[in-house]
């Protein structure tokens, strides 16, 4: 965007009362200016920016309502996709550790002025470990559906760029918008940034996009949540893990919990004539998430041949699907 492009968003934004898409454009702008080698303005119009920013904390909308979402309009239109979540914790179905765990996020993002106030930073930067399907986007929905917040998932197709240092600007541009509109922000296969330095397939460019994030989430220091997810944790940096508050592992679901979320997503049938022993039996090894299909499409099937209740036929063909497709 030009800087004549800048100033129309600018004056469109404060003639609707937009302050939040007012700072971001000017934040955009800023980044604009650093880019175009000056310097000095883009540090001056970074520190108005921040002094506006530090303002309007004092007077952010608090009660019981969701935190207000400014949809994400510009470049960051590329880089992040916004909505509200309605799933919570108790949608899903935990081990009492992992549970335990992520209460004791919410509880502290809940109380954060009360632990700033004793010098104290809540958690808000969690990495999430375990194979696909383990529940790690579910949690990141879930938590911002707890903390009433918007979801904001980092898109990689706008993000990765082709030419050199365009990554680690639109990074930048991310990081601004976790610093002027609290949300929750989603960073899923991380490893598609978060590689190792120096590994095997190393290039220049790999480098700096990586020692760009690990610089601007160890200085961000707002109220936002920021949650990445890797299914290959073998493949990221080894600094990373301290940049972190947090570093929760996920497991394949067990048979207690695989059968917790086929009953759960199955509550409004009848499921005593279910061989459980069978079905368990065939349905290990998948993931949360294909669980939850299963039970959806043996449900349709109840649905669909007006059945009160599931068979354990429509769910071992279900299962049978989901395996089959599998890649």
């Amino acid at each position: 965007m030009s800087t004549a492009r800048h100033i129309v968003a600018l004056l469109r934004s404060n003639l609707d009362g937009d302050q939040e898409h007012f700072l971001s454009v000017a934040t955009q702008l800023a980044a604009h200016e650093a880019r175009q080698g000056h310097g000095k303005l883009a540090l001056e119009l970074r520190e108005i920016i921040d002094a506006t920013r530090s303002k309007g904390l004092k007077v952010a909308r608090r009660g019981a309502g969701p935190v207000p979402m400014a949809q994400p309009k510009g470049e960051l239109a590329d880089l992040l996709h916004a909505r509200y979540s309605d799933i919570l914790l108790s949608s899903m179905v935990l081990t009492p550790d992992l549970r335990a765990r992520l209460k004791r996020v919410v509880q502290e993002q809940r109380q954060q002025e009360k632990l700033r106030s004793r010098g104290l930073a809540p958690r808000r930067k969690l990495l999430l470990v375990g194979p696909p399907g383990s529940g790690k986007t579910m949690t990141a929905a879930a938590l911002a559906g707890e903390l009433k917040l918007p979801l904001f998932t980092v898109r990689y197709d706008g993000l990765i760029g082709k030419l050199m240092g365009e990554t680690a600007s639109r990074l930048r541009l991310v990081f601004d918008a976790i610093a002027s509109q609290r949300g929750v922000y989603f960073f899923d296969e991380f490893d598609a940034i978060g590689t190792q330095r120096a590994g095997p397939n190393d290039v220049g460019e790999i480098r700096r996009v990586l020692n760009s994030f690990l610089q601007f989430i160890e200085n961000d220091d707002g109220q936002s949540l920021i949650i990445a997810a890797t299914n290959h944790p073998e493949l990221l940096d080894k600094a990373l893990s301290r940049r972190f508050d947090d570093v929760i592992i996920y497991d394949a679901p067990s048979s207690d919990i695989a059968y917790g979320i086929l009953r759960n997503r199955l509550a409004t049938f009848d499921t005593s004539k279910v061989d459980w022993d069978r079905v368990l039996g065939e349905a290990h090894g998948l993931g949360q998430a294909e669980l939850t299909r299963v039970a959806d499409e043996t449900a349709k099937v109840a649905v669909l041949d007006n059945l009160e209740g599931v068979t354990t036929a429509a769910f071992l063909a279900a299962i049978a699907e989901r395996k089959a497709s599998s890649l």
